[in-house]
């Protein structure tokens, strides 16, 4: 796993000339998903695809097109199955239309065998209430066409 994740970080730091740059345009986010690589392109289209219709658009119903029954959630918030998933979903945003593209402030998308990497921005408060922007990962694992795990650098949280 260090390995993989060593090659992933490495892959990140040189993967996009638009480093840091939030990728909104059709053309910026095909170039995410693009790779010469069949298998690459189909791992990082399922978690572009998982973002829209999930995470974006809130529809619990297609979980199962997305996740493996055993899904593994390493965030302390959410518990790890599909049906968990489609649960903590439907408790925690309405589902909206499926957009084309990504609306997350999304800067870029890095596969290396079964693992797909997605840095974005994310807006949050200080405890003075102050607006600020950091990075945020969200880090997959595929295993036959299906998302069967999920990181993120998400702590505990008392309103979950």
């Amino acid at each position: 796993m260090r390995r993989i994740m060593t090659a992933i970080a490495a892959a990140a730091l040189a993967a996009s000339a638009t480093r840091g740059q939030v990728i909104s345009t059709a053309e910026g986010q095909a170039k995410l998903i693009a790779s010469a690589d069949p298998k690459l392109a189909a791992n990082k289209k399922l978690v572009f695809d998982m973002y829209r219709a999930i995470v974006q658009g809130g529809h619990a119903e297609m979980v199962d097109r997305y996740f493996t029954p055993e899904y593994l959630q390493h965030n302390p918030n959410v518990a790890s199955g599909r049906e968990a998933l489609a649960a903590f979903l439907r408790g925690s945003r309405p589902a909206r239309p499926i957009e084309a593209l990504i609306q997350l402030p999304i800067i870029n998308m890095v596969a290396e065998g079964d693992y797909v990497l997605v840095v974005s921005q994310r807006p949050l408060k200080d405890d003075k209430g102050e607006p600020y922007v950091t990075s945020w990962f969200d880090f997959y694992r595929i295993e036959n066409g299906l998302i069967a795990e999920h990181w993120d650098p998400a702590l505990k949280s008392a309103e979950m």
